[in-house]
Protein backbone atom coordinates (compact mmCIF):
# COMPACT_ATOMS: atom_id res chain seq x y z
CA UNK A 1 0.00 0.00 0.00
CA UNK A 2 1.21 3.69 -0.93
CA UNK A 3 2.38 5.80 2.01
CA UNK A 4 0.05 8.49 3.12
CA UNK A 5 0.76 11.62 2.80
CA UNK A 6 -1.09 14.36 5.30
CA UNK A 7 -1.43 18.37 4.90
CA UNK A 8 -3.46 20.16 7.53
CA UNK A 9 -6.03 22.45 6.13
CA UNK A 10 -6.77 25.69 7.81
CA UNK A 11 -6.96 29.50 6.93
CA UNK A 12 -5.79 32.72 8.47
CA UNK A 13 -9.01 33.07 10.09
CA UNK A 14 -11.22 32.43 12.93
CA UNK A 15 -13.85 30.55 11.10
CA UNK A 16 -13.03 28.46 8.27
CA UNK A 17 -15.11 25.32 7.02
CA UNK A 18 -16.43 24.08 10.57
CA UNK A 19 -18.87 27.32 11.11
CA UNK A 20 -19.54 28.08 15.31
CA UNK A 21 -16.73 25.91 16.65
CA UNK A 22 -14.71 29.06 17.64
CA UNK A 23 -17.46 29.16 20.56
CA UNK A 24 -15.98 26.43 21.56
CA UNK A 25 -14.58 26.78 25.10
CA UNK A 26 -11.24 25.24 24.41
CA UNK A 27 -11.00 26.33 20.58
CA UNK A 28 -7.91 29.21 20.23
CA UNK A 29 -8.75 29.94 16.26
CA UNK A 30 -9.13 33.29 17.84
CA UNK A 31 -5.50 34.13 18.04
CA UNK A 32 -5.07 33.90 13.90
CA UNK A 33 -3.19 37.20 14.76
CA UNK A 34 -0.78 36.27 16.73
CA UNK A 35 2.23 34.46 14.97
CA UNK A 36 3.06 32.79 17.88
CA UNK A 37 -0.24 30.62 17.36
CA UNK A 38 1.11 29.81 13.76
CA UNK A 39 4.48 28.86 14.64
CA UNK A 40 3.40 26.41 17.53
CA UNK A 41 0.88 24.95 15.23
CA UNK A 42 3.67 24.50 12.67
CA UNK A 43 5.87 22.76 15.45
CA UNK A 44 3.31 20.60 16.59
CA UNK A 45 2.47 19.49 12.96
CA UNK A 46 6.41 18.79 12.21
CA UNK A 47 6.31 16.55 15.21
CA UNK A 48 3.54 14.76 13.39
CA UNK A 49 5.28 14.49 10.43
CA UNK A 50 2.78 16.24 8.58
CA UNK A 51 4.19 16.85 4.83
CA UNK A 52 2.50 20.23 4.32
CA UNK A 53 -0.09 23.11 6.11
CA UNK A 54 -2.42 24.02 3.21
CA UNK A 55 -3.37 28.04 3.85
CA UNK A 56 -6.91 28.04 2.34
CA UNK A 57 -7.54 31.87 1.19
CA UNK A 58 -11.22 33.86 -0.13
CA UNK A 59 -10.64 37.38 -1.38
CA UNK A 60 -14.20 38.54 -1.08
CA UNK A 61 -16.83 38.46 1.43
CA UNK A 62 -19.91 35.64 1.84
CA UNK A 63 -22.96 37.92 0.74
CA UNK A 64 -24.91 35.81 -1.30
CA UNK A 65 -27.00 34.82 2.04
CA UNK A 66 -29.63 37.67 2.55
CA UNK A 67 -28.09 39.59 -0.09
CA UNK A 68 -25.55 41.04 3.06
CA UNK A 69 -22.57 40.29 4.33
CA UNK A 70 -24.32 40.80 8.18
CA UNK A 71 -24.58 37.20 8.93
CA UNK A 72 -21.10 36.48 7.68
CA UNK A 73 -20.06 38.68 9.90
CA UNK A 74 -21.75 37.31 12.67
CA UNK A 75 -20.46 34.17 12.36
CA UNK A 76 -16.92 35.15 11.34
CA UNK A 77 -17.03 32.88 7.90
CA UNK A 78 -13.91 33.66 6.45
CA UNK A 79 -14.21 37.15 7.58
CA UNK A 80 -12.08 38.57 9.21
CA UNK A 81 -9.43 37.01 6.92
CA UNK A 82 -5.60 37.90 6.80
CA UNK A 83 -3.34 36.89 3.97
CA UNK A 84 -1.72 33.80 4.08
CA UNK A 85 1.67 34.43 2.33
CA UNK A 86 3.16 36.46 4.91
CA UNK A 87 2.80 33.44 7.57
CA UNK A 88 4.92 31.04 5.92
CA UNK A 89 8.40 33.14 6.35
CA UNK A 90 7.69 33.07 10.63
CA UNK A 91 6.22 29.00 9.85
CA UNK A 92 9.78 28.26 7.71
CA UNK A 93 11.92 29.40 10.03
CA UNK A 94 10.22 27.79 13.15
CA UNK A 95 10.38 24.10 11.47
CA UNK A 96 12.94 22.31 9.33
CA UNK A 97 10.91 20.35 7.19
CA UNK A 98 7.29 21.14 6.92
CA UNK A 99 5.53 22.92 3.98
CA UNK A 100 3.66 25.50 2.95
CA UNK A 101 0.34 25.53 0.33
CA UNK A 102 -0.79 28.90 -0.34
CA UNK A 103 -3.89 30.33 -1.81
CA UNK A 104 -3.50 32.97 -4.51
CA UNK A 105 -6.77 33.94 -6.72
CA UNK A 106 -4.99 34.08 -10.44
CA UNK A 107 -7.98 36.91 -11.22
CA UNK A 108 -6.64 39.73 -8.94
CA UNK A 109 -3.01 39.33 -9.20
CA UNK A 110 -0.44 40.18 -11.83
CA UNK A 111 1.73 37.54 -13.12
CA UNK A 112 4.89 39.45 -13.11
CA UNK A 113 5.02 40.31 -9.43
CA UNK A 114 2.99 37.17 -8.35
CA UNK A 115 6.19 35.33 -9.73
CA UNK A 116 8.37 37.04 -7.24
CA UNK A 117 6.37 36.23 -4.52
CA UNK A 118 6.62 33.05 -4.59
CA UNK A 119 10.51 32.53 -5.47
CA UNK A 120 10.79 34.85 -2.57
CA UNK A 121 8.99 32.36 -0.63
CA UNK A 122 10.58 29.51 -2.13
CA UNK A 123 14.21 30.83 -1.18
CA UNK A 124 12.91 31.86 2.27
CA UNK A 125 11.81 27.90 2.87
CA UNK A 126 14.46 26.52 1.24
CA UNK A 127 12.47 24.88 -1.30
CA UNK A 128 9.11 24.55 1.19
CA UNK A 129 6.28 26.48 -1.04
CA UNK A 130 3.36 25.13 -3.08
CA UNK A 131 0.34 27.40 -4.14
CA UNK A 132 -2.81 26.51 -4.72
CA UNK A 133 -4.27 27.74 -7.81
CA UNK A 134 -8.15 29.34 -7.94
CA UNK A 135 -10.04 31.50 -9.53
CA UNK A 136 -12.33 32.38 -7.44
CA UNK A 137 -15.95 32.31 -7.11
CA UNK A 138 -17.44 35.54 -5.57
CA UNK A 139 -19.00 38.52 -7.19
CA UNK A 140 -18.27 40.59 -3.95
CA UNK A 141 -14.45 40.19 -4.78
CA UNK A 142 -15.00 41.18 -7.91
CA UNK A 143 -17.03 44.56 -7.34
CA UNK A 144 -14.25 45.09 -4.48
CA UNK A 145 -11.41 45.27 -7.23
CA UNK A 146 -12.97 47.36 -9.45
CA UNK A 147 -14.92 44.86 -11.51
CA UNK A 148 -18.90 44.88 -12.74
CA UNK A 149 -19.09 41.22 -12.26
CA UNK A 150 -16.84 38.00 -12.06
CA UNK A 151 -15.92 36.73 -14.94
CA UNK A 152 -17.75 33.59 -16.55
CA UNK A 153 -16.58 30.47 -14.83
CA UNK A 154 -14.81 28.94 -17.80
CA UNK A 155 -13.62 32.33 -19.08
CA UNK A 156 -11.85 32.67 -15.43
CA UNK A 157 -10.17 29.36 -16.08
CA UNK A 158 -9.35 30.65 -19.91
CA UNK A 159 -7.59 33.70 -17.92
CA UNK A 160 -5.37 31.05 -15.58
CA UNK A 161 -4.04 29.17 -18.21
CA UNK A 162 -2.88 32.77 -19.95
CA UNK A 163 -1.18 33.14 -16.57
CA UNK A 164 0.26 29.96 -16.03
CA UNK A 165 1.96 30.43 -19.26
CA UNK A 166 3.96 34.23 -18.22
CA UNK A 167 5.07 32.56 -14.98
CA UNK A 168 6.45 29.56 -15.96
CA UNK A 169 8.27 31.25 -18.65
CA UNK A 170 9.21 33.19 -15.53
CA UNK A 171 10.10 30.99 -13.20
CA UNK A 172 11.25 28.25 -15.87
CA UNK A 173 13.13 29.79 -18.54
CA UNK A 174 14.56 33.78 -17.49
CA UNK A 175 17.49 32.75 -15.82
CA UNK A 176 19.43 29.60 -16.92
CA UNK A 177 20.56 27.04 -14.19
CA UNK A 178 24.07 28.46 -14.29
CA UNK A 179 23.49 32.13 -14.48
CA UNK A 180 24.48 32.80 -10.80
CA UNK A 181 28.11 33.04 -11.22
CA UNK A 182 29.13 34.67 -7.63
CA UNK A 183 32.47 35.73 -8.71
CA UNK A 184 33.71 37.75 -6.49
CA UNK A 185 37.38 37.87 -7.78
CA UNK A 186 35.56 38.99 -10.58
CA UNK A 187 32.38 41.24 -10.01
CA UNK A 188 30.64 39.43 -11.28
CA UNK A 189 27.55 37.94 -9.47
CA UNK A 190 25.25 36.63 -12.72
CA UNK A 191 25.78 36.30 -15.79
CA UNK A 192 23.75 38.80 -18.13
CA UNK A 193 24.39 36.27 -21.13
CA UNK A 194 22.61 33.74 -19.21
CA UNK A 195 19.35 35.58 -17.96
CA UNK A 196 16.47 36.23 -20.31
CA UNK A 197 13.87 38.65 -21.14
CA UNK A 198 10.34 36.87 -21.20
CA UNK A 199 8.44 37.92 -23.96
CA UNK A 200 4.43 37.08 -23.90
CA UNK A 201 1.78 38.14 -25.96
CA UNK A 202 -1.17 36.69 -24.89
CA UNK A 203 -5.07 37.17 -24.88
CA UNK A 204 -5.00 38.35 -21.46
CA UNK A 205 -1.51 39.00 -19.99
CA UNK A 206 1.25 40.77 -21.82
CA UNK A 207 4.79 40.95 -20.32
CA UNK A 208 8.29 41.64 -21.43
CA UNK A 209 11.26 41.47 -18.82
CA UNK A 210 13.34 39.34 -16.83
CA UNK A 211 12.49 37.41 -13.99
CA UNK A 212 13.34 39.46 -10.65
CA UNK A 213 14.24 36.99 -8.77
CA UNK A 214 17.29 34.42 -9.10
CA UNK A 215 16.42 30.67 -9.64
CA UNK A 216 14.88 29.03 -6.07
CA UNK A 217 15.38 25.58 -4.92
CA UNK A 218 11.75 24.33 -6.61
CA UNK A 219 12.06 27.42 -9.50
CA UNK A 220 8.06 26.79 -9.48
CA UNK A 221 6.46 25.73 -6.36
CA UNK A 222 4.50 22.56 -6.19
CA UNK A 223 1.48 23.38 -7.72
CA UNK A 224 -1.98 22.40 -6.07
CA UNK A 225 -5.33 22.70 -7.91
CA UNK A 226 -8.96 22.18 -6.56
CA UNK A 227 -11.46 22.94 -9.22
CA UNK A 228 -13.84 19.38 -9.91
CA UNK A 229 -15.87 20.91 -12.59
CA UNK A 230 -15.76 19.73 -16.33
CA UNK A 231 -13.22 23.10 -16.99
CA UNK A 232 -11.76 22.98 -13.41
CA UNK A 233 -10.47 19.35 -14.38
CA UNK A 234 -8.88 20.15 -17.68
CA UNK A 235 -7.25 22.77 -15.80
CA UNK A 236 -5.32 20.14 -13.58
CA UNK A 237 -4.59 17.53 -16.09
CA UNK A 238 -2.74 20.57 -17.59
CA UNK A 239 -1.18 22.01 -14.54
CA UNK A 240 -1.49 20.25 -11.36
CA UNK A 241 0.57 18.06 -9.63
CA UNK A 242 -1.68 17.68 -6.62
CA UNK A 243 -5.44 17.96 -6.88
CA UNK A 244 -7.60 18.70 -3.78
CA UNK A 245 -10.93 16.48 -4.25
CA UNK A 246 -13.94 16.83 -1.88
CA UNK A 247 -16.65 14.52 -1.21
CA UNK A 248 -18.33 12.01 0.76
CA UNK A 249 -18.78 8.72 -1.74
CA UNK A 250 -15.86 7.06 -2.66
CA UNK A 251 -17.24 5.71 -6.00
CA UNK A 252 -17.27 10.05 -6.82
CA UNK A 253 -14.31 10.82 -5.44
CA UNK A 254 -12.38 7.65 -7.46
CA UNK A 255 -13.86 8.60 -10.76
CA UNK A 256 -12.68 12.39 -10.71
CA UNK A 257 -9.08 11.06 -9.65
CA UNK A 258 -9.59 8.70 -12.77
CA UNK A 259 -10.85 11.37 -14.77
CA UNK A 260 -8.08 13.78 -13.93
CA UNK A 261 -5.10 11.23 -14.36
CA UNK A 262 -6.68 9.96 -17.39
CA UNK A 263 -6.79 13.82 -19.12
CA UNK A 264 -3.44 14.21 -18.11
CA UNK A 265 -1.87 11.18 -19.81
CA UNK A 266 -3.86 12.64 -22.74
CA UNK A 267 -1.65 15.75 -22.80
CA UNK A 268 1.70 13.22 -22.92
CA UNK A 269 2.01 13.70 -18.60
CA UNK A 270 2.63 10.85 -16.65
CA UNK A 271 -0.70 10.36 -14.50
CA UNK A 272 1.86 9.15 -11.38
CA UNK A 273 3.01 12.73 -11.37
CA UNK A 274 -0.67 13.80 -10.23
CA UNK A 275 -0.87 13.45 -6.34
CA UNK A 276 -4.82 13.33 -5.20
CA UNK A 277 -5.55 14.41 -1.39
CA UNK A 278 -9.11 14.61 0.05
CA UNK A 279 -10.82 16.73 2.27
CA UNK A 280 -10.87 15.20 5.99
CA UNK A 281 -12.45 15.66 9.28
CA UNK A 282 -11.01 13.69 12.22
CA UNK A 283 -12.20 13.44 15.79
CA UNK A 284 -10.20 10.57 17.75
CA UNK A 285 -9.68 10.18 21.38
CA UNK A 286 -8.52 6.86 22.99
CA UNK A 287 -12.00 5.44 22.89
CA UNK A 288 -14.61 5.01 20.54
CA UNK A 289 -16.94 6.28 23.24
CA UNK A 290 -14.76 9.04 24.75
CA UNK A 291 -14.36 10.16 20.89
CA UNK A 292 -18.39 10.29 19.99
CA UNK A 293 -18.48 12.34 23.37
CA UNK A 294 -16.05 14.88 21.71
CA UNK A 295 -17.93 14.94 18.53
CA UNK A 296 -21.44 15.80 19.87
CA UNK A 297 -19.59 18.37 22.54
CA UNK A 298 -18.45 20.00 19.35
CA UNK A 299 -21.80 19.92 17.02
CA UNK A 300 -23.21 21.40 19.72
CA UNK A 301 -21.09 24.40 19.05
CA UNK A 302 -21.75 24.04 15.00
CA UNK A 303 -23.62 27.08 13.59
CA UNK A 304 -26.30 26.24 10.49
CA UNK A 305 -26.31 29.83 10.03
CA UNK A 306 -22.71 29.82 9.34
CA UNK A 307 -22.75 26.71 7.37
CA UNK A 308 -25.50 28.21 5.06
CA UNK A 309 -23.60 31.47 4.14
CA UNK A 310 -20.67 29.77 3.38
CA UNK A 311 -22.62 27.47 1.06
CA UNK A 312 -24.76 30.38 -0.38
CA UNK A 313 -21.75 32.16 -1.39
CA UNK A 314 -19.92 28.69 -2.80
CA UNK A 315 -22.97 27.77 -4.89
CA UNK A 316 -24.28 31.68 -5.87
CA UNK A 317 -27.77 30.85 -4.17
CA UNK A 318 -29.58 32.95 -2.03
CA UNK A 319 -31.07 30.22 0.83
CA UNK A 320 -32.12 32.66 3.70
CA UNK A 321 -35.47 33.31 1.64
CA UNK A 322 -36.34 29.84 1.33
CA UNK A 323 -38.32 27.39 3.13
CA UNK A 324 -36.86 24.50 4.85
CA UNK A 325 -38.88 21.85 2.68
CA UNK A 326 -39.12 24.01 -0.79
CA UNK A 327 -36.98 23.06 -3.48
CA UNK A 328 -34.35 24.73 -4.60
CA UNK A 329 -33.66 24.94 -8.07
CA UNK A 330 -29.49 24.36 -8.62
CA UNK A 331 -29.23 25.59 -12.61
CA UNK A 332 -26.29 26.57 -13.40
CA UNK A 333 -24.72 29.76 -11.57
CA UNK A 334 -21.37 31.69 -11.93
CA UNK A 335 -20.00 30.48 -8.44
CA UNK A 336 -18.46 27.09 -7.36
CA UNK A 337 -20.12 24.39 -10.78
CA UNK A 338 -18.40 21.17 -8.51
CA UNK A 339 -20.36 22.65 -5.42
CA UNK A 340 -23.75 22.67 -7.25
CA UNK A 341 -22.54 19.33 -9.19
CA UNK A 342 -21.92 18.10 -5.71
CA UNK A 343 -25.24 18.81 -4.52
CA UNK A 344 -27.46 17.66 -7.21
CA UNK A 345 -25.69 13.71 -7.21
CA UNK A 346 -27.76 12.96 -4.21
CA UNK A 347 -30.15 11.34 -5.25
CA UNK A 348 -32.94 12.64 -3.28
CA UNK A 349 -35.78 13.54 -5.54
CA UNK A 350 -35.65 18.00 -4.63
CA UNK A 351 -32.80 19.56 -3.26
CA UNK A 352 -34.23 21.48 -0.05
CA UNK A 353 -32.38 23.81 2.68
CA UNK A 354 -33.60 20.82 4.99
CA UNK A 355 -31.27 18.31 3.02
CA UNK A 356 -28.41 20.96 3.34
CA UNK A 357 -28.80 21.10 6.72
CA UNK A 358 -28.38 18.12 7.59
CA UNK A 359 -25.18 17.69 5.54
CA UNK A 360 -23.58 20.66 7.13
CA UNK A 361 -21.53 19.30 10.41
CA UNK A 362 -18.37 19.79 12.36
CA UNK A 363 -16.19 19.11 9.09
CA UNK A 364 -18.66 20.80 6.93
CA UNK A 365 -20.16 19.11 4.60
CA UNK A 366 -17.38 16.76 4.95
CA UNK A 367 -19.08 13.70 7.36
CA UNK A 368 -16.30 13.44 9.93
CA UNK A 369 -14.07 10.15 10.78
CA UNK A 370 -15.31 9.75 14.45
CA UNK A 371 -13.54 6.67 16.77
CA UNK A 372 -10.76 5.23 18.49
CA UNK A 373 -7.23 5.50 16.52
CA UNK A 374 -7.64 1.96 15.18
CA UNK A 375 -10.99 2.67 13.84
CA UNK A 376 -9.50 5.90 12.12
CA UNK A 377 -6.62 4.32 10.69
CA UNK A 378 -9.16 1.69 9.35
CA UNK A 379 -11.23 4.45 8.10
CA UNK A 380 -8.15 6.34 6.20
CA UNK A 381 -7.01 3.26 4.89
CA UNK A 382 -10.32 2.41 3.32
CA UNK A 383 -10.21 5.97 1.47
CA UNK A 384 -6.56 5.16 0.17
CA UNK A 385 -7.14 1.56 -1.01
CA UNK A 386 -10.83 2.52 -2.45
CA UNK A 387 -10.25 6.01 -4.51
CA UNK A 388 -6.91 5.64 -5.22
CA UNK A 389 -5.84 8.78 -3.57
CA UNK A 390 -2.80 9.31 -2.09
CA UNK A 391 -3.40 11.80 1.21
CA UNK A 392 -5.87 13.86 3.27
CA UNK A 393 -5.94 17.13 3.73
CA UNK A 394 -6.80 17.24 6.94
CA UNK A 395 -9.82 20.31 8.57
CA UNK A 396 -9.61 21.32 11.91
CA UNK A 397 -12.32 21.40 14.31
CA UNK A 398 -11.51 23.04 17.77
CA UNK A 399 -7.90 24.02 17.11
CA UNK A 400 -5.48 23.28 18.73
CA UNK A 401 -6.47 20.10 20.31
CA UNK A 402 -8.31 18.35 16.97
CA UNK A 403 -3.84 18.50 15.59
CA UNK A 404 -3.17 17.64 18.98
CA UNK A 405 -5.31 14.32 19.16
CA UNK A 406 -4.16 13.40 15.66
CA UNK A 407 -0.66 13.78 15.39
CA UNK A 408 -0.59 11.99 19.60
CA UNK A 409 -3.04 9.19 18.68
CA UNK A 410 -3.45 8.32 14.96
CA UNK A 411 0.01 9.25 13.48
CA UNK A 412 1.32 6.39 16.14
CA UNK A 413 -0.93 3.94 15.27
CA UNK A 414 -0.68 4.56 10.82
CA UNK A 415 3.39 3.94 11.98
CA UNK A 416 2.52 0.66 13.79
CA UNK A 417 0.25 -0.41 10.39
CA UNK A 418 3.58 0.84 7.84
CA UNK A 419 1.42 3.33 6.17
CA UNK A 420 2.84 6.50 7.15
CA UNK A 421 6.38 7.37 7.55
CA UNK A 422 9.08 7.48 10.31
CA UNK A 423 10.68 10.49 9.27
CA UNK A 424 10.93 13.03 6.57
CA UNK A 425 12.75 12.78 3.77
CA UNK A 426 15.26 15.23 2.29
CA UNK A 427 14.66 18.12 0.00
CA UNK A 428 11.94 20.50 -1.48
CA UNK A 429 8.52 20.25 -0.93
CA UNK A 430 8.26 18.20 -4.34
CA UNK A 431 11.13 15.80 -3.30
CA UNK A 432 9.26 15.00 -0.26
CA UNK A 433 6.01 14.15 -2.32
CA UNK A 434 7.45 12.28 -4.84
CA UNK A 435 8.66 9.10 -4.87
CA UNK A 436 11.83 9.50 -7.36
CA UNK A 437 12.43 12.76 -5.35
CA UNK A 438 13.04 15.10 -8.31
CA UNK A 439 12.99 19.21 -7.01
CA UNK A 440 11.96 20.72 -10.43
CA UNK A 441 8.73 20.07 -12.16
CA UNK A 442 9.42 16.54 -14.21
CA UNK A 443 9.91 16.94 -17.97
CA UNK A 444 6.54 15.86 -19.07
CA UNK A 445 4.92 18.72 -17.60
CA UNK A 446 4.38 21.87 -19.51
CA UNK A 447 5.96 24.18 -17.93
CA UNK A 448 9.38 22.25 -19.15
CA UNK A 449 9.35 23.34 -22.44
CA UNK A 450 10.32 27.09 -21.32
CA UNK A 451 14.19 25.73 -20.11
CA UNK A 452 16.95 26.75 -21.26
CA UNK A 453 19.90 24.08 -21.37
CA UNK A 454 22.80 25.43 -19.02
CA UNK A 455 26.26 26.64 -20.83
CA UNK A 456 29.83 25.75 -20.15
Amino acid sequence: MKEIRLNAFDMSCVGHIGHGLWTHPRDQSWRYTDLDYWTGLARTLERGLFDGLFLADVVGVYDVYDSSPEAALRNAAQVPVNDPLLLVPAMAQATQHLSFGVTCNVSYEQPYLFARRMSTLDHLSRGRIAWNIVTGYLDSAARAMGQPALPAHDSRYDMADDFMEVVYKLWEGSWQEDAVRRDRANGIYADPARVHEIHHDGPHFKSQGVHLAEPSPQRTPVLYQAGSSARGRAFAAQHAECIFVAGNAKATVAETVRDVRARAAARGRDPADILAFISACVVVAPTEAEAREKAAEYARHRSLEGGLVHMAGGTGIDYAGIGWDEPISTSQTNAMQSSLDSLTKKGTAAFTKRHLAEQYGIGGRTQPIIGDPGQVADAMIAWITETDIDGFNLSRTVMPECIEDFVDLVVPELQARGVYKREYRPGSYRAKLRDDGLARLPASHPAAQYRRPSRS
